[in-house]
């Protein structure tokens, strides 16, 4: 028998967003720079090394968020604990939605992702820094 998909990851991606801070890329693009705030590249590896990175991101892979997030899991990355706001973003801005949305039910908190991802952000303008030969 087939498997039948009730909700698809676009309905996943705007529950998300109905429930988490969306900015755009003009607003990160002011707060980049803010001290009380951390960008979180959750983009693999691979997609770093091949489209450039943001300058002073943090680079937490999607599937090691949430044991670098939790204080209990040996992986906790001390970042995580401190008094700022986390701005996630990806290449397109769907797995950031997910993974701020977990964030914040994990109770991290502010927290909030960056529409449109890495891709609106080289689009805009955003500083890359250059991909090394």
């Amino acid at each position: 028998m087939a498997q039948e998909i009730t909700v698809t990851y676009k309905q996943l991606i705007a529950a998300a967003e109905a429930e988490i801070d969306v900015i755009d890329v003009a607003e990160a693009m002011t707060l980049l720079d803010r001290e009380d705030h951390v960008f979180v590249d959750i983009r693999d590896i691979r997609e770093l090394d091949r489209e450039g990175r943001m300058p002073g991101a943090l680079h937490a892979p999607r599937g090691m968020l949430e044991f670098w997030v939790c204080p209990t899991s040996p992986y906790h990355k001390p970042i995580f604990a401190e008094d700022k706001k986390f701005v996630f973003f990806c290449a397109g801005g769907w797995r950031s939605a997910l993974a701020a949305q977990q964030m914040q039910a994990m109770g991290l908190k502010p927290v909030a992702h960056m529409s449109g991802g890495f891709g609106a952000w080289k689009e805009a303008g955003g500083a890359v820094d250059a991909v090394e030969d």
